[in-house]
This record gives structure tokens, C-alpha cells and sequence, in this order.
């Protein structure tokens, strides 16, 4: 009796774990998992917590930040579907395009685009462009970032040089903005920096910027986009996709926008970073 007893009740209790309802409400639970890098700003903790809570309330579910120190280790996490969206540059969206799906792509000054900057020390006057800095030491940014790494890598070897030898020493700095700082001080002398961070920069921490001098700008690529997994739930993609677009027509969505120095996001499209692939073919990453 009591077996029988027991038995129905696992029954009904499988059953309604079954029903949609119950799922719904265990998938309205679940925390969006949205990964970043590290961002340029001072309090980049503070600005974090506002958008999390902007990205909660209109999406009435949990969102955390899952933040790592490199684009290698987000790539990753979302590849193998750890990540619901991340933030990451154009080079890796364009490497492994076949696992992620395009969500949104911030607008810079107007366009979806930016540029990569090769930066000296402000004290460097003969310095006029990349190739004047053979055998120099040098700062890259991340190895999959287009901007800090890529742009550079083809630069040099449509110049008839092997990227690998040109340099005395370079090395990576994990984040834009230590980049210009290793360049303001003089750890490098020279460097590849997102021209975003550094216009940004260039407002926020003149004194910084100041310390450095562009020699020379690259022609526009896609912006660093928005992605998500490949077999991201559809109704959470449009969802993010939606409020992230949104964010320009509301003042909370504007606010958060003037801090990352951007005009919104729209939904874009693939061909602004037809110039990456072709950037990859030519320096032969796989």
C-alpha cells in the first residue's frame, strides 16, 4: 500500500515537472549568463551592476556578468555554450562564426565601425608609421583581437616582412587601455590599441592619452559585436537583441550608453567584417 502510495505520488511529481508550465517558470529562473572582457572603465564593477540591473528589468530574469581576462577565454566559454551572449571583438566572431550568432553591434560616432591606431610615446617625434618601429619593443593587445593583434599582423607582411621577426620583443597587455599606458610609460615603443578605447580614453583621462601620439589609423572595420551561442534559447535572443537596439530611445538606456562613450547598438550585419576574414586569409590564421 504504501509503495503504491508512494509510487503515485513520484509520478504525479514527475509529471508535473514535465509540464510546461513548471518549465517555463524554471527557465524564467535560469540566469542569462553574459560574458565581457575587461572594460576601459574606472569603475567598470559600479557600471556593470547598472546595466545588469537594466538587462533584468525589462527582461523580468536574473542576468550575470561572467567576466574574464582575455577574448581566448570568453571565445571559449561560449563556443562550448557555457555563455548565453558576450560581448567580444570581430576577429574571433569571424574565426568561429559556425558556433556564435550575431546579436547586435555597437554604434561608433555614428557608424557601426572603428579603427585600429598605432600609438608611440608622445616624446617619440620621428616615429611616422608601424613600419618605423622594426626591431622595436612593442605592446599587442590580446592575440584575438583584430584591432591589437590582426591589423598589425597583415600591415607588417603585405610590407614584405615575417610578422614574427619584426619586432626586437612585443608582447600582450590583455586589455586596450593597459596598451596605451605601457606606451604613455614607455614599457613599449610602440602599440596596437582599439581606436574606440583610445578616443575614449582621450575624453575621459586626457592626461593619459596625452602621453602618446597616433601615427597611423587603419581603415574601418566592424565593431566589436554582441554574440550569442549558437543554440541560444530564440525567444532570449530576441529579447537581448531587442533591449540592447532599445537602449538609445530610453534616458536609463542613454546614461549607460554615454559611459561606454557609445551612440546604441543596431542589429547589423555580416559584410563589415568581410575585411577581417580577408585579414586572416592573408596572415594565414586558420
Amino acid at each position: 500500500m504504501l509503495r503504491r502510495h508512494f509510487l503515485s505520488a513520484l509520478t504525479a511529481t514527475l509529471a508535473g515537472l514535465a509540464m510546461p508550465g513548471f518549465q517555463a517558470r524554471a527557465q524564467s529562473e535560469r540566469p542569462i549568463l553574459f560574458g565581457t572582457t575587461p572594460v576601459f572603465l574606472d569603475d567598470q564593477i559600479l557600471f556593470l551592476n547598472k546595466w545588469q540591473h537594466y538587462l533584468e528589468v525589462r527582461l523580468n530574469r536574473p542576468v550575470v556578468f561572467v567576466q574574464r581576462e582575455t577574448y581566448t577565454e570568453i571565445t571559449d566559454l561560449v563556443i562550448k555554450g557555457k555563455l548565453d551572449f558576450a560581448w567580444i571583438c570581430g576577429y574571433p566572431y569571424t574565426r568561429f562564426k559556425p558556433y556564435m550568432k550575431l546579436v547586435a553591434v555597437p554604434i561608433f560616432q555614428g557608424k557601426p565601425l572603428y579603427r585600429a591606431y598605432v600609438i608611440v610615446p608622445q616624446t617619440d617625434a620621428v616615429t611616422h608609421s608601424l613600419m618605423d618601429l622594426k626591431d622595436k619593443i612593442y605592446a599587442f593587445s590580446d592575440p584575438l583581437s583584430n584591432s591589437g593583434w590582426l591589423v598589425a599582423q597583415a600591415e607588417i607582411k603585405r610590407n614584405g616582412y615575417v610578422p614574427a621577426n619584426f619586432f626586437r620583443k612585443s608582447f600582450f597587455t590583455l586589455a586596450h587601455r593597459k596598451v596605451v599606458e605601457a606606451v604613455a610609460i614607455k614599457l613599449a615603443q610602440g602599440g596596437s590599441v582599439d581606436g574606440y578605447v583610445w578616443e575614449t580614453l582621450n575624453v575621459t583621462h586626457p592626461d593619459l592619452t596625452a602621453r602618446t601620439r597616433i601615427v597611423e589609423k587603419s581603415a574601418e572595420y566592424g565593431f566589436p559585436p554582441i554574440v550569442a551561442y549558437k543554440n541560444v534559447d530564440p525567444s532570449e535572443y530576441s529579447a537581448v537583441q531587442e533591449i540592447l537596439i532599445g537602449m538609445k530611445e530610453d534616458p536609463a538606456g542613454r546614461a549607460l550608453l554615454k559611459q561606454l562613450n557609445l551612440d546604441g547598438f543596431e542589429q547589423g550585419n555580416d559584410h563589415i567584417f568581410d575585411d577581417i576574414k580577408r585579414n586572416m586569409q592573408f596572415v594565414g590564421v586558420d
